[in-house]
């Protein structure tokens, strides 16, 4: 009747289901960033469940794609994606192919707005500090005094 008691130890806890958190993080990380135990973890949650490994080979797919500069398989990637049972990709997909000229030139080109997005962050910065202070004359002052 209390065979916990009787044998003078519990047994070993078993260790629970990873959080989604966790394997959302392990499928957007580099697999070479991830730790033993971390991708270990993460091959045990793609073998129990067929859905998530196709999931993540999407995504590591794409990722291959957006970090190589490789456009020309976007195409693929987009009815790759479709022929699956993946609604959540199937509306990243639909939006990819809604601006598919932006995107494609954005996964082939070299070029970046990068530097352009980062000067308009700093003025939205130095815009949202100075909002109710002082007129158009001290925000124009600050902005050209910060370049």
């Amino acid at each position: 009747m209390l065979p916990f008691r009787q044998s003078g130890a519990a047994p070993p806890a078993v260790p629970g289901p990873p959080k989604a958190r966790d394997v959302a993080s392990w499928i957007l990380t580099d697999p070479g960033h991830l730790d033993d135990d971390k991708k270990a973890r993460l091959a045990q949650a793609r073998e129990r469940c067929p859905h998530l490994d196709a999931l993540a080979g999407h995504v590591t797919e794409f990722a291959k794609i957006l970090t190589g500069l490789h456009g020309d398989r976007l195409d693929q990637w987009i009815t790759a994606v479709e022929a699956d049972d993946q609604p959540g990709l199937h509306s990243f997909a639909n939006g990819i192919k809604r601006d598919h000229d932006a995107v494609l030139n954005g996964l082939t080109l070299p070029w970046s707005s990068g530097v352009v997005e980062g000067t308009v962050n700093r003025l939205k910065m130095i815009k949202r500090q100075m909002y109710g202070r002082a007129g158009f004359a001290l925000l124009r002052k600050r902005v050209l005094l910060t370049t």
